[in-house]
């Protein structure tokens, strides 16, 4: 699967070669704040947690992965200074994969860079990919979930046409979290 560039961004499926760019958009406390309490991320998590969790639900063909994002060399990008760099990634697979697949409802996620933070960057870069990947006959709905207090998060599922459906639990192996759902049907 491709997905063509924005104006702004280019966007590429990550591979599992690429854990240096989890590492480096991982280091920043203000990053990681809705995540862990702001708690950098080890380069042996990436190795033993995340590479291995993004081994299994990689699929190329169906757009499932994360999508890395870098700024183009552009007027825009330079008058921010970002041009040519790594500004973070959006996240492709079936909502609650490790708890209970639902192919037909895809979950998207995003991490950016502090730096691309309230520029518009992480909006764009999700509804480009989430324009293709709802393309896929079988995918029915679009979800995103967060904690309640990540408005910024909150605020780029309302861009993209999502409402809101329920608090609750988000189940995961590494540790359950209360957040809220939000939905839009394809």
């Amino acid at each position: 699967m491709h997905i063509n560039n924005t104006t702004r961004l280019q966007l590429s499926l990550m591979t599992l070669d690429d854990s240096a760019l989890l590492f480096e958009l991982d280091q920043d406390e203000r990053v990681m704040h809705f995540l862990n309490g702001g708690n950098k991320t080890t380069q042996q998590q990436i190795d033993t947690v995340m590479i291995p969790r993004l081994a299994q639900y990689l699929n190329p063909d169906k757009g499932w992965g994360l999508w890395k994002v870098h700024a183009l060399n552009c007027i825009e990008n330079d008058k921010h200074g970002l041009s040519g760099q790594y500004l973070g990634w959006v996240l492709v697979r079936p909502m609650h994969f490790f708890t209970d697949i639902q192919q037909h409802d895809l979950e998207l996620g995003w991490r950016f860079k502090y730096v691309s933070w309230g520029k518009g960057y992480a909006t764009e870069a999700a509804q480009a990919v989430m324009e293709v990947v709802s393309a896929i006959d079988e995918v029915t709905h679009i979800s995103a979930l967060a904690v309640e207090d990540n408005l910024a998060s909150i605020a780029i599922m309302r861009k993209l046409g999502m409402t809101f459906q329920h608090k609750s639990i988000h189940k995961d192996p590494l540790g359950d979290t209360e957040a809220v759902f939000y939905q839009k049907a394809v």
